[in-house]
């Protein structure tokens, strides 16, 4: 079932994005080399308890992290560890969810460490874009299925491949709710938006073959051909004045402009 939210249960979801937006900000300058995953896990999970919120990740099925922090060939759901460290042209895909008064956020972005190949930059700006042209198709009226279309059409455009075996989601009370939300497929199909619609959006593009495995600690997926893979997301509420991305970073970056 659809839940669609009233506007009071927008603002909630609001305020947990807020929390995901504020942390991811401060994450991205940490993503340096020598750095650990677990200082950055460690970090997060401070901040968002000191904002209020609690990680919606951590526990989730058994999952150890406050972030999934996949790097490289790593897709999504990558686990925060003591030891690994990044290191300079590594990409770092950071996914975090948080949980406030009982209503989740959640939203990724995927880093570059210092200067990586150009190919690899391009993977990084394909992937960021599509997730904004899927954002574009969030009016009351379309469907789900133009969503998933408008990535797909521009990834394998640019040459890239689209991951099928891991979607978006529907959010709200739940950090998992219908409908399910493809990066692929046909226009004009699928449930249709309406007003209070709450979708996670989260393109997942690989360099290579589409292609996933998961590693052995149950988790980790990864490009079965071991090339690279990005992956952005953002929560995004339907709105009959338009698409309202619940997660974005440009409104944290203004407020603290503004100090």
């Amino acid at each position: 079932m659809i839940v669609c939210k009233s506007p009071a249960e927008l603002e909630a979801m609001a305020a947990a994005n807020r929390i995901v937006a504020t942390v991811l900000d401060e994450l991205i300058p940490r993503c340096v080399a020598g750095t650990t995953t677990g200082e950055l896990d460690r970090y997060a999970e401070a901040r968002v308890r000191e904002l209020g919120g609690e990680p919606a990740f951590k526990g989730y099925r058994g999952f150890p992290g406050t972030l999934c922090t996949s790097l490289n060939e790593e897709l999504v759901h990558g686990i925060p560890s003591r030891t690994r460290r990044l290191a300079p042209g590594d990409i770092i895909s950071i996914d975090m969810g948080v949980r406030l008064d009982g209503y989740y956020g959640d939203s990724a972005v995927t880093v570059p460490v210092g200067e990586v190949d150009g190919q690899v930059y391009r993977l990084l700006e394909v992937t960021r874009e599509s997730l904004e042209r899927a954002i574009e198709q969030c009016l009351p009226g379309r469907r789900v299925g133009d969503i998933g279309h408008a990535v797909q059409e521009y990834v394998e455009a640019e040459g890239f491949s689209i991951v099928r075996d891991f979607v978006g989601h529907g959010i709200g009370t739940s950090l998992h709710e219908e409908p399910q939300v493809p990066n692929f497929g046909s226009a004009g199909v699928g449930a249709r938006l309406r007003p209070g619609m709450v979708l996670a959006i989260e393109p997942m593009v690989n360099l290579g073959r589409p292609e996933v495995e998961v590693l052995d600690d149950g988790w980790t997926a990864v490009a079965a051909d071991r090339r690279p893979s990005a992956h952005f997301e953002h929560s995004v509420a339907i709105t009959e004045d338009g698409p309202w991305v619940l997660s974005s970073r440009d409104a944290v970056a203004h407020a603290r402009s503004a100090v």
